[in-house]
C-alpha cells in the first residue's frame, strides 16, 4: 500500500486502518470503529480510516487551542522556513501521495502528480508572502481627522485568529487542503483539518446547500468558503473557434468535469454553434476513457451515487428533447464525455452542476441573451466569453455576476496566488494566498496617548 509501513510512513496505520493526527501523535480511535474509502474505479474498499468520536473531536479542538498560543509565539521567520520545509516534503514524497489521488478520487496519475507539485509550491509562496504581509504593521496619526491635533498614534497590526477549521473538498485534496493549511499556520494559528470523507488518506463538500448549512450554524466564526458553480462559456459571433473548441474540451471535461471552475453550460451565437458543436465532437472522439492509471482523459466519477444524479439529468435532457451528439454511455461509475446541443432553460442540466463528464448547449441570439442565462443562475463562481473584440469582452464581463471572468480562456483556479471568489450561492469571502492570509487574520491596534501634541517637523 503506498504510504503504509515504510520510512515516514511507518506510525501512520494500525492493522488495516490509517490513524488519524492530533497533538503530536498518530493515534486510533477509540470507537474501534472505521469508515471504508471506496476506489471509484473497482468500486471495492481501499483504505479505511478512523471513525473518531464526538470526544475525541472535541480534544483535538482543545489541544489546537493549547498549541496555537505557543506557535503564535513562534517567530515569523521560523515559521516560515517550517513551511518550507514541509512543501520540500510535500515535493519529495510526490509519488506516494499521488498513487493516493489515484486510488482514492480515480485522479489521472499525471494530473495527481501536478497537483502534489503545484501544493508545495503554494506552501513555498505562502511562506514567502507571509514574511511580507505580516511582517508590516500600520501607523496612524489622529490629526488626520478632523478637530484632532497629532497627540495620538495608533500602531495597527494583523493576529492570529486562533484555531481554523479546515474542509477541503474531494476533487483537490491536496491543493485545496495546502491552500489553507499554510495560510494559517503562517499566520500563527493551528489548524484543525477535516478531510473529505471520500479522500480522508490524505488529509467533501462542493455544493452550495452543505455551505449554506454550515453558514447557518457558524453564528459569529468567520466564514471563507468556495462552493459549487454553474460557469457559463459566452461565445460570440467574432470568436476564434479552434480556441473555443479547445478550451470547452479541456474547461469541462479534464478530470472528468469534477471541478468547480469547469464550463457547465455553453452559450453560443446561433451562427457559429454548429461549427463549435462539430468540432467539439471531433475532439470528445479521441479522448481517452478508462481508468486513472493509465492517464485516461476521462476517469470514473467519485461515487456510484454521483454518477446516478448525472445519470438523471441526462436522462431529463433525453425526455425534454435534447440533441445527444454521442450515444450515452456508462459502466459503473465510468460515464464517457457527452455534449447535449439544444437544451433548453426547462431542463434541470441548464441550471444544476452535474459535476461530471455532461456539457449543456444553449443557442442564443443575442449576447444579452447569454447574459441573462449566466445571471439567473443561483451560482455566481467563474464564466468566461470568447470574442475578439476587448470592448465587447469588457462590457460583457463587467455585466457578468461571477467571481472572476476569464476572456478568451476557460475558467480555472490560479495561478495560486490569483484572487478567487465566488458571488451569491458560490461562497463568502476571496481566496488566493494573499487574500487567504488576510482572512485568517484580525487587527489588532494599540494607541500612543502623548500628554501634549507633537509634530514632526522635518
Amino acid at each position: 500500500m503506498a504510504l503504509a509501513g515504510t520510512g515516514v510512513f511507518a506510525e501512520i496505520i494500525d492493522g488495516e486502518v490509517y490513524r488519524y493526527y492530533a497533538d503530536g501523535e498518530w493515534r486510533s480511535s477509540a470507537s474501534g470503529k472505521s469508515v471504508a474509502i471506496v476506489n471509484p474505479t473497482t468500486r471495492q474498499t481501499q483504505y479505511r480510516v478512523q471513525a473518531c468520536t464526538q470526544e475525541e473531536v472535541n480534544k483535538v479542538m482543545e489541544a489546537a487551542k493549547v498549541a496555537q498560543k505557543a506557535w503564535a509565539r513562534t517567530p515569523l521567520w521560523k515559521r516560515a522556513e517550517l513551511l518550507h520545509k514541509a512543501a520540500a516534503i510535500l515535493k519529495e514524497h510526490k509519488a506516494p501521495i499521488a498513487e493516493c489521488l489515484v486510488k482514492e478520487i480515480a485522479k489521472p496519475a499525471k494530473d495527481a502528480v501536478t497537483e502534489v507539485v503545484r501544493s508545495g509550491d503554494l506552501v513555498s509562496y505562502t511562506a514567502e508572502e507571509g514574511v511580507r504581509i505580516l511582517g508590516e504593521g500600520k501607523l496612524l496619526v489622529s490629526d488626520s481627522f478632523p478637530g484632532n491635533e497629532r497627540n495620538k498614534y495608533c500602531l495597527s497590526s494583523k493576529i492570529p485568529l486562533g484555531v481554523v477549521l479546515a474542509i477541503p473538498p474531494f476533487n483537490y485534496p491536496v491543493n485545496l487542503a495546502v491552500s489553507k493549511i499554510g495560510p494559517a499556520l503562517i499566520a500563527g494559528n493551528a489548524l484543525v483539518l477535516k478531510p473529505p470523507t471520500q479522500v480522508s488518506l490524505l488529509h467533501s463538500f462542493t455544493g452550495g446547500d452543505t455551505g449554506i448549512a454550515i453558514s447557518k450554524k457558524a453564528g459569529m466564526v468567520p466564514l471563507q468558503m468556495e462552493l459549487g458553480g454553474k460557469d457559463a462559456c459566452i461565445v460570440l459571433e467574432d470568436a476564434d473557434l479552434d480556441l473555443v473548441a479547445a478550451n470547452i474540451v479541456k474547461g469541462a471535461f479534464s478530470y472528468s468535469g469534477q471541478r468547480c471552475t469547469a464550463v457547465k453550460v455553453v452559450l453560443i451565437m446561433e451562427s457559429v454553434a454548429d461549427a463549435v458543436v462539430q468540432k467539439v465532437n471531433a475532439k470528445l472522439a479521441k479522448l481517452k476513457v478508462g481508468p486513472p492509471e493509465d492517464n485516461s482523459d476521462i476517469t470514473p466519477v467519485v461515487t456510484e451515487s454521483s454518477a446516478n444524479f448525472i445519470e438523471g439529468l441526462v436522462m431529463d435532457a433525453k425526455e425534454k428533447g435534447a440533441t445527444f451528439c454521442q450515444e450515452y454511455r456508462r459502466e459503473g461509475n465510468l460515464i464517457w464525455p457527452l455534449l447535449l446541443d439544444h437544451v433548453r432553460p426547462d431542463m434541470r442540466i441548464a441550471w444544476e452542476e452535474p459535476f461530471g463528464p455532461v456539457l449543456p448547449v444553449i443557442r442564443i441570439n443575442s449576447a444579452e441573451e447569454g447574459i441573462h442565462h449566466c445571471n439567473a443562475s443561483n451560482f455566481g463562481l467563474q464564466g468566461c466569453i470568447f470574442t475578439r473584440d476587448i470592448n465587447k469582452a469588457i462590457l460583457i464581463s463587467d455585466a457578468m455576476e461571477t467571481g472572476t471572468v476569464q476572456i478568451n480562456s476557460a475558467p480555472a483556479r490560479g495561478p495560486d496566488h490569483f484572487p478567487f471568489q465566488g458571488l451569491k450561492d458560490s461562497g463568502i469571502g476571496s481566496q488566493g494566498i494573499t487574500n487567504s492570509i488576510n482572512m485568517m487574520t484580525k487587527v489588532k491596534s494599540t494607541v500612543i496617548n502623548l500628554p501634549s501634541p507633537s509634530y514632526t517637523m522635518g
